[in-house]
């Protein structure tokens, strides 16, 4: 009995602190009904600025002359200038022509017949095809350019030179319009042939109807200056007096011809131009031409036994 009162006693003396037990979890913390609520800070959102526009570049003065006088120079596809589906542009220098191209469509670009190729080139290489081709042999051989583009809404430029002159082009594609080929007419080549056809014609024509080759005087002497118009010859039919001169007469301005009285005074006489010659309608013993003004050039023209005729008339 003692036994059992000690051992309660003992368990009665444990001290509180040293009884243990199992942890418990955290409980949240309640607020009482009489304290004051408290205040929540909530951080405020970032602000981000709004984007900055590039700024736009203003050409200046000289740039736009420049815009302006390539829209000036710029020749566009004409209607009445096609010839089934090739846009005939007329040939200038320093002329800007349109070309409008597509994807998957070739367009060509003919150059002259015989006109040889120095260079192409084009500003943009990466998105346009360009290229080039023959057709035909010997004098009708023809040099072909051809562009391609990768993508519609592109645009650059296609310079061209050739042995003759250079070619200078925009082009720009679209998503489904193509010229199919442009070509050029060349009106000053055309005048220049025009003109060597009249020359030549001039030059078959016989410097007056009726002349007796029996009759014809080249007893004639060309003395004095030497310019590039000085007379290859003269001679006369009985009736007429005719002066020859070179080709290069036509060139540049033709020198006053003076027939030389007896008396040596310049008298002006009538006179008309036949391709390379003087037709003077009468016949003269001494003549002149005089071009010039500070340095006067003067060639003399004289039948020869000029002295002995005019015994001859004197005596009579």
């Amino acid at each position: 009995m003692n036994r059992i009162l000690l051992a309660a006693s003992a368990l009665v003396a444990v001290p509180a602190f040293a009884q243990t037990s199992p942890p418990q979890p955290p409980q949240a913390a309640t607020a009482s009904p009489s304290s004051p609520p408290v205040a929540t800070t909530i951080a405020p959102p970032s602000v981000v600025p709004p984007p900055v526009a590039p700024r736009r570049h203003k050409p200046s003065p000289a740039e736009l002359r420049v815009r302006t006088a390539n829209a000036k120079a710029t020749q566009e596809p004409a209607a009445p200038a096609f010839v089934n589906a090739v846009q005939v542009y007329p040939y200038g220098e320093g002329v800007l022509y349109r070309l409008f191209a597509a994807p998957e469509r070739v367009s060509d670009i003919a150059l002259q017949p015989g006109e040889a190729i120095v260079s192409v080139a084009a500003g943009d290489t990466a998105r346009w095809t360009v290229g080039d081709t023959t057709s035909g042999s010997g004098e009708s051989r023809r040099v072909h350019i051809l562009v391609k583009p990768f993508a519609a809404g592109l645009s650059t430029n296609l310079v061209i030179t050739t042995d003759r002159r250079a070619y200078h082009l925009q082009l720009d594609s679209t998503p489904a319009t193509a010229m199919a080929a442009l070509s050029w007419t060349y009106p000053q080549d055309e005048m220049i042939a025009i003109r060597r056809q009249q020359a030549s014609a001039e030059a078959a024509r016989p410097v007056a109807s009726g002349l007796a080759v029996e009759r014809l005087d080249f007893g004639y002497a060309v003395t004095g200056d030497r310019p590039a118009w000085r007379p290859l010859r003269a001679f006369d039919d009985g009736r007429q007096t005719f002066v020859e001169f070179p080709a290069s007469v036509g060139v540049g301005e033709a020198p006053p011809l003076f027939v030389i009285g007896n008396r040596g005074d310049a008298q002006l006489v009538n006179y008309r131009m036949a391709g390379r010659f003087y037709v003077v309608d009468r016949l003269f013993d001494a003549a002149e031409l005089r071009l010039g003004t500070k340095k006067q050039a003067v060639v003399r023209i004289v039948r020869l036994g000029a002295d002995r005729s005019r015994r001859q008339r004197r005596a009579s």
